[in-house]
């Protein structure tokens, strides 16, 4: 069964890119691709998309508020395509928090060329957003696309070496790798936790430059503080590093504490930053002292660097089917054996406290 999806772009350029990308893929069919939300609401009249991808500035009805209607009036999943402007940014936040399940950058310039360069990351995030289980809010040509790059692994990063003779250290660290769905989640975790909590690290798949506003969100909401990381950041309690877009994020150790290393890379697991990635590194560089845990997101980007933290001795958790927008990347981790615990959403931030991130009697999960 195909998945319908409607864009609604005001840019002529950028609804014949994105219609030519959907058209490449059998699995989607392009339903439409209109100039505004008043065009949209007309054509869903007729007939109702399965994923809508949205602009942000628009004529006659800005994205926000056609968001906003559409998901109290019948959630569907949306796909945000914005640009890297900061209002662009600023806009595409409130659209997470309003219900969409994702972000697509929109290029400044070469709009067309970029966009389609761009391909597979679009495919994947209307597939992702296919997938999302989604709940009413209260509060060019085809021959230019390229094909989807091989597959890679943490490798290209990171060898998977556990460091030796290490100093002896009680800090403890969080890392937590999410998707599609991340921003809500993420945003539902931080929020609970008090200033006294482990220093955490983070991967949420993101466009460049959305990181950014996405942690400074966050960091206005949170008792604790939030920021995009940067290269020699320590890793401290009370505080949450956010990888930033388009660049991965590995945590090394600096004697008794820990520091993060932000590098450019090729993609792994298809993604950069990578959750894979991230994972390794934590599991070679603290082992026993980190807690790992992978939540709501397509594929599984993060399985195998979570099983690499179960194997150094960490505590590992999977978020639970029921609370997933999209349960792909935690069940893949469990069914590759790397979890200790599922748990629904609203016990993630007792579970991080609780623990203080200490190892745990392991606990069977099923998928």
């Amino acid at each position: 069964m195909t998945v319908k999806v409607l864009v609604v772009d005001d840019s002529a350029v950028v609804r014949q890119v994105l219609s030519s990308i959907i058209e490449s893929d059998r699995k989607l069919e392009l339903m439409a691709a209109v100039a505004d939300p008043i065009f949209a609401l007309k054509r869903m009249e007729k007939t109702w998309p399965d994923v809508i991808i949205l602009d942000v500035e628009m004529p006659r009805m800005d994205g926000i508020t056609f968001l906003r209607k559409i998901m109290d009036e019948r959630p569907t999943p949306v796909v945000m395509c914005s640009t890297l402007t900061y209002k662009g940014t600023e806009t595409t936040m409130e659209a997470l928090a309003a219900g969409a399940v994702g972000i697509v950058a929109k290029p400044r310039v070469g709009g067309k060329n970029a966009l389609a360069e761009e391909s597979g990351e679009l495919l994947d995030a209307i597939k992702g957003a296919a997938k999302a289980k989604i709940k009413r809010l209260h509060s060019q040509k085809k021959s230019s696309i390229k094909k989807t790059s091989p597959k890679l692994s943490a490798d290209v990063m990171i060898d998977f070496k556990p460091l030796r003779a290490m100093k002896e250290t009680t800090e403890r660290i969080v890392a937590i790798g999410t998707s599609t769905g991340g921003t809500q989640a993420l945003e539902s975790i931080l929020t609970q936790l008090p200033r006294v909590c482990c220093g955490m690290v983070i991967v949420q798949h993101m466009p460049e430059k959305f990181t950014a506003a996405f942690a400074e969100r966050l960091n206005g909401l949170c008792e604790i503080e939030v920021k995009e990381a940067e290269d020699g950041d320590r890793i401290l309690p009370r505080r949450a590093l956010i990888a930033p877009g388009g660049r991965h994020l590995m945590v090394l150790r600096s004697g008794a504490q820990y520091v993060c290393q932000v590098k450019d890379g090729p993609l792994v697991s298809r993604h950069r930053p990578s959750v894979d990635v991230l994972f390794r590194s934590v599991a070679k560089a603290a082992g026993a002292n980190a807690m790992g845990i992978i939540m709501t997101g397509m594929g599984d980007d993060g399985a195998n660097g979570l099983l690499e933290m179960h194997q150094m001795g960490a505590v590992t958790i999977a978020q639970d089917k029921k609370t997933s927008v999209v349960y792909g990347m935690p069940k893949e981790a469990i069914r590759r054996g790397a979890v200790d615990h599922s748990l629904p959403l609203d016990l993630l931030p007792s579970a991080i406290l609780k623990n203080n991130c200490r190892p745990t009697a392991k606990a069977k999960s099923s998928v």
